[in-house]
């Protein structure tokens, strides 16, 4: 089994930074495109930012220039550096991974989902 788990969420003040971890285990061979996603009350799931397994990176509008997507793939984990918050940052986020991994002995191909992380940002 694959499991993604992400860390680093929290409440932060406008202006300040927080950095998301999100790190997957288990049966893994190789990870594809990792990415961000976040989803705030009564909105729909957006992409915040995308890495694919070469480091090419894209960003939502909204973030660019305050967010830095990066990935270490000797850990099997990707990154979300969030600097210059804002209150309309607040939202849970999810990290994303498209993942080849093994059962006995065939290879299969998936989607991941980490189970969120809030981050609020607010006064």
């Amino acid at each position: 089994q694959v499991q993604l788990v992400e860390s680093g969420g929290g409440l932060v003040q406008p202006g300040g930074s927080l950095r998301l971890s999100c790190a997957a285990s288990g049966s893994i061979v190789s990870i594809n495109a990792m990415g961000w996603y976040r989803q705030a009350p009564g909105k729909q799931r957006e992409l915040v930012a995308a890495i694919s397994s070469g480091g090419t990176r894209n960003y939502a509008d909204s973030v660019k220039g305050r967010f830095t997507i990066s990935r270490d793939n000797a850990k099997n984990t990707v990154y979300l550096q969030m600097t210059s918050l804002k209150p309309e940052d607040t939202a849970v986020y999810y990290c994303n991974a498209a993942i080849i991994h093994y059962s006995g002995s065939l290879y299969y191909t998936d989607d991941y989902w980490g189970q969120g992380t809030q981050v609020t940002v607010s006064s």
